[in-house]
């Protein structure tokens, strides 16, 4: 993810928060409290002014800070295919990607987790669920065969799966 964002910052020459502000965030009618910070020793030179390149981390005072409901709304953006009200701010290539084993871990797509290979639930074998995991146990799952996006916020990682078959449960 730092490397990503890094390359995003040299492509877009500004501040990668405030793209995606005006990019995402603002469309999908997030609320103005998330954040999006770099560790202290990640400034670097863009066109002669400093910019603080973000990390993907939510340790050592970089990562992404965000509302359950914000993360709920990054969900549905997903779920709906990078579509927002008719408008598309996502590639829909990039969202059937990320749902895409890697070559390396077919439990990972890109920068999103999958339901299949060695991380798969025991209890949920769907596999076209995927999910983004963060620090702490937040997780951005995306339910399609339901529908359904489910935030969760500390969350054991090891039952992750288990709620997911209480959520499934009880929406059939």
């Amino acid at each position: 993810m730092n490397v990503l964002a890094y390359s995003l910052l040299q492509v877009y020459r500004k501040p990668l928060p405030q793209v995606i502000k005006e990019r995402v965030m603002d469309p999908i009618g997030a609320s103005t409290t998330w954040r999006w910070y770099g560790y202290d020793n990640t400034w670097v030179n863009v066109d002669g002014a400093w910019v603080q390149s973000v990390s993907g981390g939510g340790h050592h005072g970089g990562g992404l800070f965000i509302s359950a409901e914000d993360h709920a709304r990054f969900g549905l953006l997903y779920l709906n295919e990078g579509q927002w009200n008719g408008e598309q701010l996502i590639s829909s290539d990039w969202v059937e990607m990320v749902q895409q084993s890697s070559e390396a871990n077919s439990s990972y797509g890109y920068m999103w987790w999958l339901n299949r290979g060695g991380r798969q639930w025991d209890v949920v074998k769907d596999e076209s669920i995927y999910y983004a995991a963060g620090f702490g146990g937040n997780y951005i799952v995306v339910d399609k065969a339901n529908d359904m996006v489910i935030v969760t916020r500390w969350l054991e990682p090891s039952k992750l799966g288990e709620m997911m078959e209480l959520v499934r449960g009880a929406v059939k």
